[in-house]
């Protein structure tokens, strides 16, 4: 980023506040980022600091200002894996701030080139992450409203977190959102013409990230914003397989739902658009991979009636502390006498629970198994076996991963658990009034 404003460029102090400055991140037109530490949360934070004066000096200084004050307003709000959380706004008589999430890693856009471009599967569990997150910012009333690949950070393991919510709006206030705030090849034709507007602008705007992220360009290219209007509320889209011949047809399909002019044929919800990105990553023909991608993982535990009153940032905490787990018909997944040091989640598939060759019970997807000596006293050992009795997918979770779970998320395992324990006793006492 460079400075593009008229003032004199910022003095890098030492401190902003109570944090201390480490460095310099970047220059944008009316701001500056710096690395800092906050000493009393012992993390690093990315500080966005914004002179009183360039507002003034940009001529907009009513919008600067509530542009300023909308980021500040979701501060604490929107807690979400892949959105940086903001976690204090300050304003003072030289300069206004904003608190960040730090994020190591650079932006979207360096894959935005044909020679630069991500694997078709990265694409696809980059851009199912995305509308996760934005699916859970429109659930608290957000509107991003600027979605863009520089506004969408990438870490190792494709991890992702957006950024930049300057520009969002409040479904839920009584202002109307149509101030032609956006970025220019990535506006719907909504935020084009001005009319109100509502998630599926997000929607269009991801879906213009994709066919970027696919094929290294836009869809629709011009000299002039006037001739980009245009296209976009007159043209079609071309297919991203025009541009890139691997590009199965399945995201053709994706890619111009939700590039749809008329809004009434785009996506409707973010979950229609997720499912169908789902359904890609579990498909052949998206692209070779090892394993299963993370975007399938999550969304077939979010499909287990186990998880189902876990929230998205609930489930996407026991992706990263389990482990995935493949097995054959026949395989001991438990064995009676070992160690209770893990307990495990059926995903798909059968098991039985076997004690001295006897069959016990059949266990289906969405139940689990080993809780009991897994939560009970160190040495506590297995009391029967559980076999696979055809191929199983599973997810084992150890103890001593699980006492590092978050309160939240560990509340949620203990009421499914005791759900599950009463349940038992009633199945055992079922069993007992027919002897």
């Amino acid at each position: 980023m460079s400075q593009e404003n008229s003032s004199q460029p910022i003095q890098m102090p030492t401190r902003v506040g109570k944090y201390e400055v480490v460095r310099k991140l970047g220059d944008g037109a009316t701001s500056t980022v710096y690395l800092c530490r906050d000493p009393f949360a012992n993390r690093d934070v990315a500080i966005k600091v914004i002179p009183q004066g360039s507002m003034k000096d940009m001529g907009g200084d009513a919008l600067m200002r509530r542009l300023f004050m909308t980021e500040a307003s979701l501060a604490g709000k929107l807690v979400h894996p892949h959105i940086v959380q903001i976690y204090d706004a300050l304003t003072e008589d030289e300069y206004a701030y904003i608190v960040m999430e730090y994020v190591e890693g650079g932006t979207l856009q360096r894959f935005t080139k044909p020679d630069n471009l991500l694997g078709l599967g990265d694409v696809i569990e980059v851009i199912y992450k995305c509308a996760r997150a934005l699916e859970y910012a429109s659930q608290q009333g957000v509107i991003h409203r600027d979605i863009k690949p520089a506004n969408i950070m990438l870490k190792e393991n494709n991890e992702i977190k957006i950024t930049d919510f300057g520009s969002a709006a409040m479904m839920n206030t009584e202002a109307t959102m149509i101030d032609g705030i956006g970025t220019p090849a990535y506006m719907s034709p909504e935020q084009h013409l001005n009319k109100p507007l509502n998630h599926q602008t997000d929607i269009y705007a991801l879906g213009v990230v994709m066919f970027m992220l696919l094929t290294g360009r836009p869809p629709f290219q011009a000299d002039n914003i006037a001739g980009l209007a245009y296209k976009v509320l007159n043209e079609n889209p071309p297919l991203p397989s025009e541009y890139r011949r691997e590009i199965p047809a399945e995201l053709d399909v994706i890619v111009i739902r939700a590039l749809q002019r008329d809004a009434a044929k785009r996506y409707y919800s973010w979950q229609q658009f997720i499912d169908d990105l789902a359904a890609a990553a579990g498909g052949d023909k998206a692209a070779p991979k090892l394993g299963v991608f993370e975007t399938e993982r999550f969304n077939a535990l979010r499909k287990l009636a186990f998880f189902s009153a876990f929230a998205d940032v609930d489930v996407w905490e026991v992706l990263r502390f389990s482990e995935w787990i493949t097995a054959a018909k026949d395989a001991v997944i438990i064995k009676e006498g070992d160690a209770g040091d893990f307990l495990c989640v059926l995903v798909s598939g059968e098991a039985r629970v076997m004690r001295k060759r006897r069959a016990l019970a059949t266990l289906k997807a969405g139940e689990c198994f080993g809780e009991m000596a897994c939560l009970g006293s160190p040495d506590k050992l297995r009391t029967a076996d559980v076999i696979a009795a055809q191929g199983v997918r599973y997810i084992k979770i150890p103890a001593a991963a699980f006492e590092r779970a978050t309160e939240a998320c560990r509340i949620k395992f203990e009421r499914v658990f005791l759900r599950v324990l009463v349940e038992r006793l009633m199945q055992a006492n079922a069993k007992l009034a027919m002897i």
